[in-house]
C-alpha cells in the first residue's frame, strides 16, 4: 500500500469519506510542512543535537555553562574519567557544532559556551521542572 493510499484511508476514517482532491489538498499541506521543517537550519540543527548526544559532551557543556566564563582545557581532566585524548576530541566536536568558543591563551585554550548552548541548556532545564 503507498504512502498515498494510507493517507486517504486515514482521511477517509477520520472525516466520513475522503475523494482525490480533498487527498491531494491535504498531502500538499503535508508537504508545506515538510519543506518548512527541513529548511535550511535542519543540518545545523542535527549538528548541535548530535554534539550533545554524547554523556562527555554534554557534561562538558553543563560545567562550562554553569562555571559562567572561560574553562582551560587542563580543568576538565579531573572532572572527567575519559582521556585527555578524548577530551580533545569532545571540544572540537562541540566547538565545530557551534556550543563553544575557545581562543588560545599562550600556551593553553580557553573554552566557553556560545548563546546558543545556553540557551538549550536553559531550556532543557525548564523542561523538567
Amino acid at each position: 500500500m503507498s504512502s498515498t493510499e494510507r493517507l486517504q484511508r486515514y482521511l477517509s476514517d477520520e472525516r466520513g469519506g475522503c475523494g482525490d482532491e480533498e487527498a491531494a489538498q491535504r498531502l500538499a499541506e503535508l508537504e508545506e510542512l515538510d519543506a518548512a521543517a527541513g529548511g535550511p537550519d535542519l543540518e545545523s540543527d542535527v549538528s548541535v543535537l548530535s554534539a550533545l548526544a554524547n554523556e562527555t559532551r554534554y557534561k562538558i557543556v553543563r560545567i562550562l555553562h554553569m562555571a559562567d566564563g572561560e574553562l582551560c582545557v587542563c580543568e576538565f581532566s579531573p572532572l572527567l574519567d575519559v582521556s585527555d585524548s578524548a577530551i580533545s576530541h569532545a571540544l572540537s566536536q562541540l566547538t565545530d557544532a557551534g556550543l563553544l568558543s575557545r581562543r588560545k591563551d599562550g600556551k593553553w585554550r580557553k573554552y566557553r559556551t556560545t548563546p546558543r548552548a545556553s540557551a538549550l541548556l536553559v531550556a532543557l532545564d525548564g523542561s523538567r521542572k
